[in-house]
C-alpha cells in the first residue's frame, strides 16, 4: 500500500477513495524523482570525493563546498526516496511517525543547503572585498563553526516545523498559534532571510568587483599611455640618429 502511495488516491468529493490502479503520470513523475535521486547522489559524491582526495583542496572554501555537497547528498539520499516511499498526501492522511521523520528530514537538509550556501557566499565576500585579510579571518577554525552552526540552526529549524504542525496533525488548542508560528518563523529563517542576506553580499561583491574592474582599467590605460610616450621619444632619437649622416651629406654646406 506504501509503494506509490500518492497514486493510490484520488479525490472523491470532499474525501480521498483508494484507487484500483495509479496513474501512468503518477509513474512517470516518480520515476524522474528517482533518476533525480540518483543524479543527485553521484554528483556530490564526485564532489566529496574529490576534495577529500586531493590535500590541495583542504581550505575553508572547500571545506563549506564539501558540507553544501554533504547536505545535497542526503537530500538525494534520504529525502527522494523518503519522498516517493511516504508521500504528502499519504502523510496528510495516513499520519504516523515516519511521516514526521520524513518531514523533519525533508525541512532540516533543505534548510541546512540554503545556510551553506549563505555562508560560502559570507566566504566570497572576505575573499573579494577584503583579500588581504581573507586568510587570517576565514580559517579551517572559522570554516568548522560556520558549518557547526549551519547544521544546528537546520535542525532546530527542521524539527520545529515539524512540531508546530506545519505539515499536518490534528489540530488542539494551540494549533492556530503553531501553524502560525511555523508559517512565519519557518519560511523566514529557512528561506528568505538567508536569500535576502545572499543577495544583499552578492551585490556587494558586484559593485566592489565593478569599481576594482574600473581601477584596473584606469591603470592600465595610464600605463600603457606613459608607455606609448616613452616609445615615440625613443624612435625618434633613434631615427633622428640614423638620418643624421644622410642630412648632414645633402646639407648645402657640403657643397661649400
Amino acid at each position: 500500500l506504501w509503494l506509490w502511495p500518492t497514486c493510490w488516491w484520488e479525490l472523491n468529493v470532499n474525501s480521498f477513495v483508494l484507487m484500483d490502479n495509479p496513474s501512468a503520470l503518477c509513474f512517470l513523475l516518480y520515476f524522474c524523482l528517482g533518476l533525480l535521486s540518483i543524479i543527485t547522489v553521484c554528483g556530490n559524491l564526485l564532489v566529496i570525493l574529490t576534495i577529500m582526495y586531493f590535500r590541495q583542496l583542504h581550505t575553508p572554501t572547500n571545506y563549506l563546498i564539501l558540507s553544501l555537497a554533504v547536505a545535497d547528498l542526503l537530500v538525494g539520499f534520504v529525502v527522494f526516496p523518503l519522498t516517493i516511499e511516504f508521500s504528502f498526501s499519504s502523510c496528510r492522511f495516513e499520519k504516523d511517525l515516519f511521516c514526521q521523520i520524513r518531514s523533519t528530514f525533508d525541512k532540516s537538509l533543505c534548510t541546512s543547503s540554503i545556510l551553506q550556501l549563505c555562508c560560502i557566499s559570507i566566504d566570497r565576500y572576505y575573499a573579494i572585498c577584503h583579500p588581504l585579510t581573507y586568510k587570517m579571518t576565514i580559517t579551517v577554525r572559522v570554516a568548522g563553526v560556520m558549518m557547526f552552526v549551519t547544521w544546528s540552526v537546520a535542525a532546530m529549524i527542521g524539527i520545529g516545523i515539524v512540531l508546530g504542525g506545519y505539515s499536518y496533525g490534528t489540530c488542539e488548542e494551540t494549533c492556530s498559534v503553531n501553524v502560525v508560528l511555523s508559517n512565519v518563523t519557518g519560511p523566514v529563517f529557512a528561506f528568505f532571510m538567508p536569500a535576502f542576506i545572499m543577495l544583499c553580499i552578492y551585490m556587494k561583491i558586484f559593485f566592489v568587483a565593478q569599481s576594482q574592474r574600473n581601477s584596473i582599467q584606469i591603470s592600465i590605460s595610464s600605463t600603457v599611455s606613459k608607455t606609448e610616450r616613452k616609445a615615440t621619444k625613443t624612435l625618434a632619437i633613434v631615427m633622428g640618429v640614423l638620418h643624421f649622416p644622410e642630412c648632414m651629406h645633402f646639407s648645402p654646406f657640403n657643397k661649400i
